[in-house]
C-alpha cells in the first residue's frame, strides 16, 4: 500500500484516504471529470453489448 497521496506525495490523512486533503482529492476528480485519466475498454464490451451493434442491426430492432 502506498503511503503517500498520489496527488502530491506527501503524507496520507485519514479524513482524505487515499488523499492527504481536500484539495487533492477534488484534483482527482478533476482529472476524471475532464477524461485526463480513462479506463481502458473495448466497443465489444460486454456491459455495452449496443456497441458492437451495427447500423443494420439497430435498424431491424
Amino acid at each position: 500500500m502506498s503511503t503517500g497521496c498520489p496527488i502530491c506525495g506527501k503524507p496520507v490523512e485519514k479524513a482524505f484516504r487515499p488523499f492527504c486533503s481536500k484539495r487533492c482529492s477534488d484534483v482527482d476528480l478533476q482529472r476524471w471529470l475532464s477524461g485526463r485519466y480513462v479506463v481502458p475498454g473495448g466497443e465489444d464490451d460486454d456491459e455495452n453489448p449496443s456497441a458492437i451493434l451495427s447500423s443494420e442491426d439497430i435498424n431491424r430492432e
